[in-house]
């Protein structure tokens, strides 16, 4: 009897060391994959200039600026950003580098920009709040003229 006996103790024991860790462990916090959250603004073009190259479109063509930033209202002025785009086929698309910058840090983005329509951009860093931030960013035509557009960065990460 006492050989049945010891397996069974060390059995009940583990069970209910079990059930203790089981009660008393607190689930972890549910978290929306690091996400970041969203941030929309509008640029104002209004610096956009080819700095080489040809006067007429052409390949290889660099196109720099240096723009304000509006809320998404397009009202109270939040940052400005900076950068440059290189022109690939011509009439239809660049490839572009920039950071926005904001209160909270800025954010560097890089990726095509198409002549006829919205495009997708990915997030490639930040500092400040933004310091972690991964993520892509919505290029979108705000006006016919292309002379304003929404920057609507989805984060992923962050800074906190």
């Amino acid at each position: 009897m006492k050989r049945a006996f010891i397996p069974a103790v060390v059995v009940a024991a583990g069970v209910l060391a079990f059930a203790v860790v089981s009660a008393t462990a607190k689930e972890k916090p549910k978290t929306k994959g690091a996400d970041g959250g969203s941030i929309h603004v509008i640029e104002h073009a209004t610096s956009d200039a080819v700095t080489n190259g040809s006067a007429a479109d052409a390949a290889g063509n660099i196109l720099t600026f240096a723009n304000d930033v509006f809320d998404s209202v397009d009202k109270t002025k939040v940052g400005s950003d900076q950068g440059y785009c290189v022109r690939i086929v011509v009439g239809k698309t660049w490839e572009c580098n920039w950071t926005t910058f904001l209160a909270d840090g800025q954010i560097t983005v890089e990726g095509p920009f198409s002549d006829t329509g919205n495009t997708a951009v990915a997030i490639t860093g930040g500092t400040g709040k933004f310091r972690n931030a991964r993520g892509w960013m919505e290029l979108n035509y705000h006006n016919p003229a292309g002379s304003e557009f929404d920057f609507v960065f989805h984060l992923i990460g962050g800074g906190s």
